[in-house]
């Protein structure tokens, strides 16, 4: 039985599954028996790593019945559900720091370090590759579209600016507009827009999964995702005393790269079968997905949850984002990349890094 099991799900979605079982199970017994905060930290990552895994999978699965335009909007919905469950708790264990760092963080890991990433491996195995400007280009000039609204609040709130003391006030204004964007281009998404879905061909009959398994797969991972989520959050704090990181790092750099873990994968993998119109589009199709859908909806939610985010940014993350999304537009512009584009996005990366890695450590 267990056998055929595994036979109906495959072999990537078995394992993941395993690891995603397996982990859950592990943080669950470490929190009942009082284990180490860093550890359960760590084990709560693999887990939420291991279920966002198997939500892709029920995606793919979808798409082959219902075409690549309904997988790219599920892909954009449910593939953000880590992170939006680690973001909620965050807000109400009040992380503000860490969430908005790790949503601008999760901007700069798509478009510095994973696309970065599949610039290397794809050049160095296939040489210069090369790809449908036009199409990504499209997807490029959305990104600094999506950046330049988020850069809008703290211009208008610095000292002396017009909306001086009304952070709250603008955030919502704008979220509710990138909101508006968002819902205006699912239609175009579901006629199969660039970067739709990571599906590029018809699936083996004996490889499909019936239309309740996979519904299954996407709930169980869904409410999986949310209790996993709410560990993970309860041992950010005192791990990162004990570590002695600062809620700058943590948010930018490890929430960030663990909420986005197995959608960089696919990116990466799209490369190395030089694929790099499809790596590309699904790169940064995440990130546009995280500036105009999940943190609008964020500074919404926290009106209800508490924290209070904005998105008013310090100076330091303002420049990063910004120079991250032209940096990626101006590369993919000549319809062309290659392994040395790729190391400059990832020594991008690795400054903007660095930069925050001397913050001053929280205390529990």
């Amino acid at each position: 039985m267990l056998s055929r099991a595994f036979d109906t799900l495959g072999r990537n979605a078995t394992i993941l599954g395993i690891v995603a079982i397996g982990a859950t199970l592990a943080a669950f017994v470490l929190r009942q028996v009082g284990g180490d905060h860093v550890l359960v930290f760590v084990i709560s990552a693999i887990a939420l790593a291991g279920l966002a895994g198997l939500v892709g999978e029920g995606t793919d699965q979808l798409g082959h019945r219902f075409g690549p335009g309904v997988t790219g909007v599920l892909q954009s919905a449910l593939g953000n559900l880590p992170e939006l469950f680690i973001s909620i708790f965050s807000l109400q264990a009040g992380l503000v720091v860490v969430v908005r760092t790790a949503l601008i963080g999760s901007i700069l890991a798509n478009t510095l370090l994973v696309l970065g990433l599949a610039f290397i491996v794809g050049g160095l195995r296939h040489g210069t590759q090369r790809f449908e400007a036009p199409a990504v280009r499209s997807m490029a000039v959305l990104l600094v579209l999506a950046v330049a609204a988020l850069a809008v609040p703290t211009l208008a709130t610095a000292p002396g600016a017009p909306d001086a003391g009304h952070a709250q006030e603008i955030s919502v204004f704008v979220s509710i507009v990138l909101l508006i964007v968002f819902a205006a281009s699912i239609p175009f998404s579901i006629r199969g827009g660039p970067g739709a879905s990571a599906i590029d061909g018809p699936v083996d009959e004996l490889g499909a999964w019936s239309l309740r398994l996979a519904l299954g797969v996407l709930l169980a991972a869904g409410l999986g995702a949310a209790l996993v989520s709410d560990w993970f959050v309860e041992a950010l704090k005192p791990a990162m005393a004990t570590l002695g990181l600062s809620e700058e790092f943590v948010g930018l750099v490890i929430v960030a790269i663990a909420g986005n873990a197995v959608e960089n994968v696919v990116g990466i993998q799209m490369a190395l079968r030089n694929k790099p119109d499809l790596a590309i589009s699904l790169i940064l199709n995440s990130s546009v997905q995280v500036a105009i859908a999940l943190t609008p909806a964020l500074v919404l939610l926290s009106l209800v949850v508490g924290g209070g985010l904005t998105l008013v940014l310090s100076p330091l993350l303002l420049a990063s984002v910004t120079l991250a999304a032209l940096l990626a537009a101006f590369i993919v512009f000549d319809g062309e990349t290659t392994w040395l584009e790729g190391l400059a996005l990832l020594g991008l990366y690795l400054i903007i890094a660095a930069s925050v890695w001397y913050g001053q450590p929280i205390h529990v």
